[in-house]
Parts: structure tokens; sequence; C-alpha cells
């Protein structure tokens, strides 16, 4: 989202869609890239580039474990999706993944769906 027409394809396992909003996302990005104030965070969360991207059609494949000890507080799909529900340009799957948490297995199970949705893309 921040470059827009640069990729094909976007996904990810277990993002931290809108860091700006939950303590572990706050404590990265002060970390990176110093105090919000002036930090350029926005240009660092999904959820505030979705609202302002102006650029060609794109479609995110996001995937996240109802398990996820995470998913509520801290990885907060359900912000990007609210704000790429009123996109136009965005279009995005969320797959929640019954009884799957943050894990390697997690991942391992769902990886190939991943490489075929980037492999399509490319065709």
């Amino acid at each position: 989202l921040k470059n827009p027409g640069k990729y094909k394809s976007v996904s990810a396992f277990s993002p931290i869609c809108n860091p700006i909003e939950c303590t572990m996302g706050q404590k990265c990005l002060a970390g990176y890239l110093g105090p919000k104030e002036g930090g350029g965070w926005e240009e660092y969360d999904a959820t505030e580039l979705a609202k302002k991207y102006d650029g060609p059609p794109v479609h995110l494949f996001l995937d996240v474990g109802t398990s996820d000890e995470f998913l509520v507080d801290q990885l907060k799909p359900e912000n990007l999706k609210q704000v790429v529900d009123c996109k136009d340009n965005i279009d995005m799957a969320l797959a929640y993944r019954q009884g799957y948490d943050h894990s390697y297995y997690y991942i391992a199970t769902h990886v190939e769906e991943h490489l075929e949705y980037h492999a399509k893309a490319l065709l």
C-alpha cells in the first residue's frame, strides 16, 4: 500500500494491521522510528495507508488464527477490514483459521495456499 503498483500480490500471516492502535505496535514503532510526533508512524501502518490509498486496484490476502492470543488486542485485522470495505481499489481476503494460534504449525499448514495465491497473481 505504501508503494502502489510495485507488487503484484500481497499476503501476510498474523500481521499487526493497525500498529498505531495497539501496545505491541506502538512499542515497535517507537523503537524503530522514535516518538509518534514527527516519527511518520502512519507510513508503516496498513490501516492508515489503506485510508489514503489511491493507487491501482490491489488485492490483499490476510491469514489469522482464531486462537491467536494476539488477535483482538494486537493484530486488529478487523480495523483494516473496516477501512478496506469502503475502498473501491482495495480488495481483501481475510482467512480466519479455526483453532490455530500464532505458531509455526499454523504457518506451515497454510503456507502452500499463500504460495498458490502469489503464483496465480504472477501468471
